[in-house]
């Protein structure tokens, strides 16, 4: 039976997770529409609805929430409004959305409000920032919880979600990472000029509740880097607030040394991770993907505190200098091995799997507490 999905995606982060499971459904037969949002219509973010409206055979919805420096409970009143005035309009059978973000919040609230089957992608996990707030707040409103690992699973069943509506499939972002890319390393460096062989990636975000110190945190980070000698793709940090200070210390590099990007197709991420000698910074790519590629990986603060287990991933503070070049001295360019605790890659097949099984559009919309 077709069914109608409506993903509702705010970032190149949440869309690079969406877009696997999209692709598959849309293949299965299942109707697809997108509503973008968010920092996809932000031309100093990359312009990533861009990335949305390549994707063939889906439809596109498109709602501004924001201009810069908005605070995050008017975004959400904003993307309620836009959002549950589409979803009345078409009346999917399932809104799939993703992870912690506000925009993710207000597609849940719109969800549960109008009694509309949903399905939350990566609940359960953990982290060190509000984030972990909007990503629970998600579960409880969700009728269906597609999480990475078994941990999570477990998690979400704390919260009093039945066992049911609990499917273990993986990071979907891993279906992309696990195929090859169709891109070269020489294309990825003509497309973004980027002009060094050897180069780690380097991501830093805002996190919401150091918004006093996430400058410094910058600086302290990009100046230890900046003293290794090493050189680096950075890219851009995501939109939450703080990103002004943060970006303040990237257009400070040395260009000759730090290449700084709005944002990347995720072809050309994938290929760039694939042949890079590390990775630094507080991007989840950092404690999911990067050990899945094998890719040493620094996390710096407490954005993704408890995310991965991975032995790859060494943990520090933005200001530990002594601890970042150690890093870089001893794993620069050392593989290390693949580790698949967020998965395989073969999240979208199991997900398509579900979709066709009839006890799950039978889960009753009434929810309830299962201790």
């Amino acid at each position: 039976m077709t069914r109608h999905l409506l993903f509702l995606t705010g970032t190149r982060a949440d869309f690079g997770k969406l877009e696997p499971l999209a692709v598959a459904a849309r293949n299965a037969g299942h109707l697809v529409t997108f509503f973008v949002t968010g920092m996809h219509l932000m031309d100093r973010y990359g312009l990533t609805a861009n990335e949305v409206r390549r994707v063939p055979g889906v439809q596109v919805q498109e709602y501004a929430n924001q201009a810069e420096g908005d605070p995050q409970d008017l975004i959400l009143a904003r993307t309620v409004t836009g959002f549950s005035d589409f979803a009345r309009q078409i009346r999917p059978d399932l809104i799939v959305l993703h992870g912690d973000r506000i925009e993710a919040l207000a597609g849940a609230l719109v969800a549960a409000t109008n009694y509309i089957r949903s399905a939350h992608v990566e609940g359960g996990e953990v982290s060190g920032t509000i984030d972990e707030v909007f990503r629970h707040c998600n579960t409880k409103l969700c009728t269906h919880h597609f999480v990475s690992s078994l941990a999570a699973g477990r998690r979400v069943r704390a919260l009093g979600e039945p066992e049911a509506t609990i499917h273990v499939i993986g990071s979907p972002e891993l279906d992309f990472h696990a195929r090859p890319s169709g891109v070269t390393l020489d294309e990825v460096r003509a497309r973004y000029a980027i002009p060094f062989d050897d180069y780690g990636i380097a991501t830093f975000h805002p996190v919401t509740s150091e918004q006093d110190s996430i400058g410094r945190q910058a600086e302290q980070l990009f100046a230890a880097l900046a003293e290794s000698g090493r050189c680096f793709v950075t890219i851009a940090p995501n939109n939450d607030p703080g990103s002004r200070a943060i970006f303040q210390t990237l257009e400070a590099l040395p260009k000759e040394r730090f290449r700084l990007l709005p944002s990347m197709r995720f072809a050309h991420f994938s290929e760039l991770m694939k042949n890079a000698a590390c990775m630094v910074g507080n991007s989840s790519a950092g404690v999911r993907e990067a050990p899945f590629l094998g890719l040493p990986s620094l996390d710096i603060g407490s954005r993704q505190t408890n995310r991965s287990d991975a032995p790859s991933v060494i943990a520090c503070e933005a200001g530990d200098r002594a601890a970042i070049l150690t890093f870089l001295a001893t794993h620069w360019g050392r593989q290390a091995a693949s580790h698949d605790g967020f998965g395989q890659g073969s999240a979208a097949e199991r997900f398509v799997a579900l979709l066709g099984r009839p006890d799950f559009w039978a889960v009753s919309l009434q929810k309830s507490f299962h201790d």
